[in-house]
């Protein structure tokens, strides 16, 4: 063990004090490693900024702004559904239609909420053209205690409606709505 020497007295007893040198190359080690992995974390942390201004590199392109396509918003809710066309945070449309009664046990069926779909489509809907390959969005919200057979029952309400697109020679219908689900 290492030990310090602070000098002896005179007459007196020897004051030899030894300094147990193990803890303290352990608490260094420990503190070694503890920095070597925070750095790690703080360099993959960072966020890259510099002093570049967004836009064009060249004045002479002009970059025309898109406007947002409409997407269709079906909110599923306990006592009707809302239908929300919106363009970006835009509201464009809403229009609330009532859940219909069903009987206990037996999976609802929308046909009206199918023919509610295909008119709002018909009005707010942009591609409309076969010619076009875009389909138009739907993006459902639902809550999660939502039973299942509901939630399919309006997938097939936002699947019924068809529109004609070219595929190569032919001419085939297609749902007009391409669905995706909303996550909270």
């Amino acid at each position: 063990m290492g030990g310090v020497d602070v000098g002896g007295g005179s007459g007196k007893r020897a004051m030899n004090a030894d300094v147990n040198l193990i803890p303290f190359i352990d608490l260094l080690l420990v503190t070694v490693a503890f920095l070597l992995i925070t750095a790690v974390w703080v360099t993959n942390s960072r966020i890259n900024a510099n002093a570049q201004i967004p836009g064009p590199p060249n004045p002479e392109i002009v970059v025309v702004p898109q406007t947002p396509e409409k997407v269709l918003n079906v909110a599923i809710g306990a006592e009707e559904f809302v239908l929300t066309w919106k363009q970006g945070a835009v509201v464009a449309a809403e229009t609330k239609v009532p859940k219909p009664t069903s009987k206990s046990g037996e999976a609802p069926k929308y046909a009206d909420l199918a023919k509610v779909f295909e008119t709002e489509w018909k009005t707010h809907g942009s591609h409309k053209d076969p010619a076009d390959m875009k389909i138009d969005q739907a993006i459902i919200h639902s809550d999660n205690r939502l039973p299942f057979k509901e939630i399919v029952a309006v997938l097939d309400a936002l699947y019924s409606p068809k529109r004609e697109m070219k595929l190569g020679n032919k001419t085939e219908m297609l749902p007009v709505f391409n669905m995706t689900f909303s996550i909270r």
